[in-house]
């Protein structure tokens, strides 16, 4: 079968924002289609992909009926693995209103500035923590937080400068009552 969008998760999660995904190395991801995931034994992949020959959970019929993939967004709604899982119901839902380009669309650009967060603040110990923030803010925040960052850090030393885009985006995720850790069981 033809996979047209490696980078998008075949449950509604955006590879391009997880911690894998950038990580430089022989665990470096290149997103849940990709020939290193492909062989990872992934319930959906097995399912979707190998034996219904199809690239997403939502395009099934028997979505409505299927129990992985209900316990898959039950547990997404209150918990964590090693990605964020808070808007997956969300990216599901945009998926279904707008199509799949346009999710991805929103999710370069979301990618785009976690580049930036990278690149320019991450101390060697905050990919995760920016992974989750481009996963849960919106665009306009991310713009916002990294102009705001920028101006507020200008010629601080890295760890000055992820402190303070830290606390901007901790604000914003405050106000908004988002999570920006990984929610495990018990947490």
């Amino acid at each position: 079968m033809q996979i047209t969008y490696p980078e998008l998760g075949i449950c509604g999660l955006s590879c391009r924002l997880c911690p894998r995904y950038h990580t430089v190395g022989k665990s470096k991801c290149g997103g849940c289609k990709s020939e290193y995931r492909m062989g990872a034994g992934c319930p959906f992949i097995t399912c979707a992909v190998k034996k219904r020959g199809i690239e997403f959970c939502w395009q099934c019929t028997e979505k409505g009926t299927c129990e992985k993939w209900h316990k898959h967004r039950a547990f997404g709604a209150n918990q964590d693995t090693f990605k964020c899982y808070q808007k997956l119901e969300d990216n599901i839902g945009c998926i279904q209103r707008n199509g799949v380009d346009a999710f991805e669309e929103v999710q370069n650009v979301r990618e785009r500035l976690l580049g930036k967060m990278l690149q320019e603040f991450n101390e060697g110990r905050s990919k995760s923590y920016y992974c989750i923030a481009a996963t849960v803010l919106g665009v306009e925040e991310l713009e916002t937080a990294l102009v705001q960052a920028r101006r507020d850090s200008a010629g601080l030393e890295i760890r000055d400068k992820s402190r303070i885009l830290h606390s901007i985006l901790d604000k914003i995720a405050e106000g908004e009552r988002y999570y920006l850790k990984l929610r495990k069981s018990g947490s």
